[in-house]
């Protein structure tokens, strides 16, 4: 198939785009290379941005897509809590300026990368798809807004969707070749890691929450595996041109220390760890039931033990 991926020059684009084109398929990156990096990119990419519909126009005008994998997206909670006017700008108004250009090109079926921060602080634990949602932040309440959306496109056009709700991606490409590199990193793996690198203190946000050691626990899933599942939900829209949403976690999370604990293991680096205050809108506790993605999308993550995504991560920082 051919596929557009818009914001496959980020982190999980660029590797699901890269895993797209191994599996045979034609792949175009559409990006606007404020949070994505050329270098990522190892098909054909058109620089734009989704805002500016001209961009989308002139940069695609010639090409015509099986199937739409949307990445693009602000993606920082406790930055949307300052900005929230450019994340409802750029995650609701983008997407539907991609809608709009997918209706006038009769593309059909969109992958979208929704979130886990849509269902705010969990009541019952592990989260299913059918829990509460109630975000805690501009950033989950915009990826909210654009699930629904795509119902009423569905309804109204016809465009079938996969949402699928992301846990904590983590890890890097199995062959070294991609990575977690953003600007300002917020993510305690990565930030983990360059704290024993430059043999520097972590900051580590609360240790006073009703958790087992005090720290926020948190599903981690491989960059890789949540690449896959992309792969699945593309197919699943083939197979079935019915819309749906899918958690992507693996079922149990790891507390903030024991991550920590982990990076010191693989790292073989005891770098010091200081305690401030809890960061604003941050759960205690949050992990997937991912028994529908196992059922219904073939999904069994392969990489996502704590060990191999730190090992993953630190073989591709330390290069």
């Amino acid at each position: 198939m051919k596929i557009l991926v818009t914001g496959g020059a980020g982190y999980i684009g660029s590797v699901t785009a890269k895993l797209l084109q191994n599996k045979g398929h034609e792949v175009v990156v559409f990006d606007n290379l404020k949070g994505g990096h050329k270098e990522s990119v190892s098909s054909k990419l058109v620089v734009g941005d989704l805002l500016n519909k001209e961009d989308i126009n002139s940069g695609l005008k010639d090409e015509n897509f099986d199937a739409v994998v949307h990445f693009a997206a602000l993606a920082l909670a406790g930055e949307s809590m300052d900005q929230p006017f450019s994340y409802f700008q750029n995650n609701i108004l983008g997407g539907l300026n991609l809608l709009e250009f997918m209706k006038q090109k009769n593309i059909k079926h969109i992958v979208f990368s929704s979130t886990c921060a849509i269902y705010g602080t969990p009541k019952i634990l592990p989260v299913g798809e059918n829990a509460e949602k109630s975000p805690e932040s501009v950033y989950g309440e915009s990826k909210l807004a654009f699930e629904k959306i795509l119902h009423w496109y569905d309804e109204i056009y016809g465009i079938k969707y996969i949402n699928l709700r992301y846990f904590n991606a983590a890890g890097a490409a199995l062959d070294g070749s991609l990575g977690e590199n953003h600007n300002p990193e917020t993510h305690i793996i990565p930030l983990a890691i360059r704290a024993a690198l430059n043999n520097s203190q972590f900051q580590l946000f609360g240790k006073d929450y009703d958790t087992p050691d005090g720290t926020c626990i948190r599903d981690y899933i491989h960059v890789e595996d949540l690449a896959n599942a992309h792969i699945f939900a593309i197919e699943k829209l083939g197979k079935t041109n019915k819309s749906d949403s899918f958690n992507l976690g693996v079922g149990k999370g790891y507390s903030n220390l024991e991550v920590l604990d982990m990076v010191k293991k693989v790292c073989g680096i005891d770098f010091p760890i200081k305690i401030t205050s809890r960061r604003p809108g941050d759960p205690p506790s949050i992990y997937s039931d991912n028994t529908k993605a196992e059922k219904e999308l073939g999904f069994k993550p392969q990489y996502s033990d704590l060990e191999t995504i730190v090992k993953t991560a630190w073989d591709w920082h330390k290069k």
